[in-house]
């Protein structure tokens, strides 16, 4: 029912629910703008509860079980929809070159031809969508985003697929959603917006929104915040992030205890993370921009 008026559904009332704290509903924008104050503090205090969660576990790899490392090297497969960690990608690729020669690329999961046009990635692609695979609606909206795989630079059509993209679970979609707001990309410049974003896919588990919030709350006097935010993204594996803990630590803003702990996590998260083939390419792509991958190619 209404959390004002006490109007409930049963009365063909359509009612929206509080977009922060997700716990209360409103059958009017009055009856919220007159709840405000009565519900303002408590719908901070579980918005805050959710947001300064430690991150979800990662997803593993499906093929070595480990889990997975940053989108930088990590492939999107648009056959199947599956993660793959770079050093599966290569250790895979290698085999099949070494025992076919000058075979077709396969799918490093599911052995399918790996796409060799545009119009056949872009298929697939929409295919994972009707599906509900929110990876997929990113990457297309990073196809609009950039005018690439023969899609036209469209940066609202963009941000349409990386909000769709969000809502159903890929928190790099909120992410990316968070950038144009940030810097204006299709859209006006809005930080409001833009922290909002950020904040979903933070508590999707998206580091690089979480390493952003903190430097928003610094930039706004939130020193506590700010370094919450910096730990917990230094917990789930973030180097930058570690690196901002430390300087916090330096000048007092971070104790001891916090900056200890934060460390031995940030070690346990890596040696989590860590294989041979990974370390492997990793060294491969030394110093490529930061960027997802798509069919086991940079993207």
């Amino acid at each position: 029912m209404c959390a004002n008026c006490g109007k409930g559904e049963e009365e063909s009332v359509n009612l929206k629910i509080c977009e922060k704290c997700k716990m209360v509903k409103y059958c009017s924008d009055s009856c919220k703008e007159a709840h405000r104050e009565q519900h303002e503090n408590i719908c901070k205090e579980i918005y805050d509860d959710a947001l300064f969660k430690d991150h979800p576990p990662r997803d593993d790899c499906p093929i070595c079980l480990i889990p997975l490392p940053g989108v930088e090297l990590v492939g999107f497969e648009t056959c199947c929809g599956k993660h793959i960690c770079s050093g599966c990608i290569l250790e895979i690729c290698a085999s099949d070159k070494k025992s076919g020669g000058n075979q077709q690329e396969k799918c490093p999961y599911c052995r399918e031809r790996d796409s060799r046009t545009d119009k056949q990635a872009i298929k697939r692609l929409k295919k994972l969508m009707k599906a509900g695979n929110g990876e997929a609606f990113n990457v297309l909206a990073m196809d609009y985003e950039n005018g690439t795989c023969g899609m036209p630079q469209d940066y609202h059509k963009a941000n349409e697929l990386f909000l769709r993209g969000g809502e159903l679970g890929c928190a790099m979609a909120y992410h990316n959603l968070g950038n144009s707001y940030q810097y204006g990309t299709g859209v006006e410049v809005d930080k409001v917006k833009a922290k909002h974003y950020f904040e979903l896919a933070a508590m999707n588990g998206c580091i690089y929104a979480r390493h952003n919030l903190g430097f928003i709350e610094l930039d706004g006097g939130n020193n506590d915040r700010a370094y919450r935010h910096f730990i917990i993204s230094a917990r789930d594996g973030d180097k930058n992030s570690l690196g901002e803990v430390m300087k916090g630590y330096k000048k007092g803003l971070v104790t001891k205890d916090d900056y200890a702990s934060t460390l031995r996590a940030y070690q346990k998260r890596q040696d989590e993370m860590k294989s041979a083939a990974r370390d492997k390419m990793a060294a491969h792509v030394e110093g490529v921009p930061t960027k997802p991958w798509k069919g086991g190619i940079l993207y």
